[in-house]
């Protein structure tokens, strides 16, 4: 099939993730301040969209208190740039089994919680987009299991649907985008519906660019799509989402290098992004043009 390159393009930036990256360089953010004040500076470099999560403050493991996401949120409508707010809702569904021959009762690390529980800081907070991870998935650690019923999956999306919140559709493989599709069907979803393919991630749809195209061609032509892929292939996928028609996902959630060896901060990933897609001949679009785009529903500060 010809490709059909995006010319207007927005960039997300994910600032910080949920893995353990905070003693793996000084500049992953932690505590609230840090993490919107790195969500800021990547906003000021071009980033239309900025995908939060929150760590406790002291030890930067992934959290999913109120009172952290209220603290970035506030901190973010209250800064002079404007940007799209992005609130992960991917938390409360960590299922650790115990090992192959006894992998009952679960282990330390499980963290499973109801769809309310789940969402309470989106209903909280509000933010344009929140995400909804489309699957059920091993990852690569050995006993974890990323868990999303399709029970699940539709309270959940019938829950955001209701507060006026997009929803962001993670999907890391070809069957969560049938899922996806189908709960468009259903009316749990509303279309056109906004999907981040995520590409790389163990043990997920490999970064190959034939698997990249599969995913791109599952996605509906009127839905509109952004892709990132992990480490030092994330600066590749910049190039190769806007040629698939599709739009762009940076940040230190899922690459700490600027160069091999050279630590990077956000607004320094989304720099080079900048460049790469300029230099392809795109434009870079601002949250207002996202918001239209998207038909997102900018908050005012509580």
């Amino acid at each position: 099939m010809p490709l059909t390159m995006t010319r207007d393009v927005f960039i997300t930036c994910a600032v910080t993730g949920s893995g353990g990256t905070q003693d793996r360089s000084p500049h992953v953010p932690c505590s609230p301040a840090q993490i919107a004040e790195s969500a800021i500076e990547a906003a000021k470099a071009g980033a239309a969209v900025v995908h939060c999560h929150v760590r406790d403050p002291d030890t930067g493991a992934p959290a999913r208190d109120l009172a952290l996401y209220r603290e970035v949120t506030e901190r973010i409508r209250a800064a002079e740039v404007d940007v799209v707010l992005n609130l992960t809702a991917g938390m409360g569904g960590d299922m650790v089994f115990s090992g192959p021959d006894a992998p009952l009762p679960l282990a330390q690390g499980t963290d499973m919680i109801g769809a309310e529980a789940r969402l309470a800081h989106v209903v909280d907070c509000l933010p344009e987009i929140c995400t909804l991870d489309c699957g059920t998935m091993n990852f690569a650690e050995a006993d974890y299991v990323m868990t999303n019923s399709p029970g699940m999956l539709q309270e959940m999306g019938r829950r955001i649907t209701a507060l006026g919140v997009v929803p962001e559709i993670e999907a890391f493989d070809t069957g969560h985008l049938w899922h996806a599709r189908q709960l468009v069907a259903d009316g749990v979803l509303e279309a056109p519906a906004l999907v981040q393919l995520c590409m790389g991630v163990p043990w997920g749809a490999p970064n190959d660019l034939n698997t990249f195209m599969a995913m791109v061609n599952n996605v509906p032509t009127d839905w509109h799509f952004s892709a990132f892929s992990l480490g030092r292939d994330q600066m590749a996928y910049v190039a190769a989402s806007v040629l698939a028609g599709g739009h762009v996902r940076v940040g230190l959630e899922d690459n700490l290098y600027l160069d091999k060896g050279v630590l990077a901060t956000n607004a320094q990933l989304v720099e080079r992004a900048v460049g790469i897609i300029e230099r392809m001949g795109a434009r870079i679009i601002g949250p207002e043009d996202v918001r239209k785009k998207l038909g997102l529903t900018k908050r005012a500060p509580v």
